[in-house]
């Protein structure tokens, strides 16, 4: 039995699911700000990124009047104050540190756990593309240094 070919989409149709995608991620963005107890109120288009479907990266003002970073997508939704870097490309960089981090202290921790180590696993897996990302610079020529 032959695989059947998927019919080649449009740019429309690729707009759209590339605008549910972004929709997607935002939700995501503002649940996990929620789940921490922080409530977002406005989103800085100019400094936030898209790189479908890989990752968002969102700069974020709260009604706590701090602003955040806040990555969504293929990895773990993270986030971190706005001063930990200058730009999306540098928190993406930010993330990618902090995660191997994360992940080495989890291995050091995990004993016999096979979750906490397939979650570190994923978390150095994640890091490492994170970081290859943020390091092609053909992907940021746009992007002022």
């Amino acid at each position: 039995m032959s695989e059947q070919q998927q019919p080649e989409l449009t740019k429309e149709q690729k707009q759209q699911r590339e605008i549910q995608w972004q929709r997607e991620c935002f939700q995501n963005a503002q649940k996990h700000l929620a789940e921490k107890g922080i409530i977002p109120n406005a989103v800085i288009d100019k400094d936030s990124r898209f790189l479908a479907p890989l990752c968002a990266v969102w700069k974020m003002k709260a009604q706590n009047g701090k602003t955040y970073w806040v990555i969504t997508g293929r990895l773990p939704t993270d986030h971190v104050e706005v001063t930990a870097a200058t730009s999306a490309r540098a928190v993406m960089k930010h993330f990618s540190y902090q995660w191997q981090i994360k992940a080495d202290s989890i291995m050091a921790n995990a004993g016999h756990d096979p979750s906490q180590v397939e979650f570190a696993n994923l978390l150095i897996s994640r890091a490492h593309g994170l970081y290859d990302v943020a390091d092609n610079d053909q992907l940021w020529a746009n992007e002022a240094s």
